[in-house]
């Protein structure tokens, strides 16, 4: 399986990119990201690829999101 490379020219652009993906996920598992990332991992859920590829797309949102709102905080 080949890895797939995307390049975003804003901040905003990942975090909407990834907001999607989260939404399908939440969609097709019925789970919300939050529920899901606290359930997979306190080690509840299987190491589907699904469930690693969302767990990942939940810890970058959270990562841009606290850099935008670091940036935000600076510029107040």
């Amino acid at each position: 399986m080949q890895k797939q490379t995307t390049v975003y020219y804003s901040r905003v652009d990942a975090i909407i990119a990834l907001a999607k993906r989260l939404n399908l996920y939440e969609r097709r598992y019925q789970l919300s990201s939050e529920d899901f990332f606290d359930q997979f991992h306190k080690g509840q859920l299987e190491d589907a690829i699904d469930f690693v590829e969302w767990a990942n797309d939940y810890q970058n949102l959270l990562a841009l999101k606290a850099e935008v709102e670091e940036r935000l905080s600076y510029a107040a």
